[in-house]
């Protein structure tokens, strides 16, 4: 979750950690919170996997990660010579597809676009209603994680998203169909933060929530519930929301429908 991410005939979906505060605010670094780097609290490499491997992160789990890739987890074991329930330690490097010569049957992506109507059932894995895959944004593709007024925009270098406006509490909703990757804590400076892939390219994070109401591996609609509102380091009630477009940021404005739409 061979299926396809952001390497050629692979997906990648790896955490790694961001910088701390600046001059007591909150920031976004411009590294991404994920990428093919081993995860680091302090520090970003740009180390790159194999196509058919993934890092592992903090937290991670050998059903996690096999739920996340469209895996069983005694196929994941397997091909790693582990027993179903090992530990697995954050940098480690899993295969997560089929060694060549193996007959295994690829599964399809964990998220992908519906199948037409008379085109037959959804492949195993699929999660239905996910947007398609797309080579550029396309306006009103996702749907707002909260209403409320921009108190950040997007700007390349600077920021990696925007932050949403809200009330404490208020129900934080994913953005599209599809499947949650992270759910957790393990980033200081997005605070409770869930991830959800949407299809082979494109990526939601949603941070800065007061409790989590989904965990790694659920499937979710578009406009469910995922978690609540909470503040950041100064108290203000907001969504820290970005879009991730095959592992880069982009801004999320352009994917959403515009304010009054």
């Amino acid at each position: 979750m061979t299926g396809h991410w952001q390497l050629t005939g692979m997906r990648l979906i790896t955490l790694a950690a961001l910088s701390a505060m600046v001059a007591g605010c909150t920031t976004w670094d411009n590294t991404p919170f994920y990428s093919n780097a081993p995860s680091s609290a302090t520090s970003l490499a740009t180390v790159s996997v194999p196509a058919g491997y993934y890092r592992a992160n903090p937290g991670d789990t050998l059903s996690g990660i096999a739920s996340a890739y469209g895996r069983k987890p005694q196929e994941i074991a397997a091909w790693n010579g582990l027993p179903v329930n090992a530990a697995i330690a954050p940098g480690q490097v899993l295969r997560v597809s089929p060694p060549l010569g193996s007959g295994s049957v690829v599964t399809p992506p964990v998220a992908v676009a519906p199948v037409a109507p008379g085109a037959g059932p959804n492949p195993p894995g699929a999660v239905p209603g996910a947007p398609a895959a797309t080579s550029g944004p396309q306006q009103g593709v996702l749907q707002w994680p909260v209403r409320g007024p921009v108190l950040r925009t997007f700007a390349p270098g600077s920021s990696n998203g925007i932050v949403i406006g809200a009330h404490p509490g208020d129900p934080v909703k994913a953005a599209a169909t599809g499947r949650v990757v992270y759910a957790g804590t393990g980033i200081e400076a997005y605070g409770p933060l869930i991830i959800i892939k949407h299809n082979d390219s494109l990526i939601t994070a949603y941070g800065q929530n007061s409790q989590l109401l989904v965990k790694e591996g659920d499937a979710v609609a578009q406009g469910q519930t995922i978690g609540e509102v909470g503040v950041d380091s100064r108290g203000a009630a907001s969504v820290q929301f970005e879009v991730r477009q095959n592992g880069q940021p982009v801004d999320p404005l352009a994917w959403l429908p515009k304010p009054g739409g």
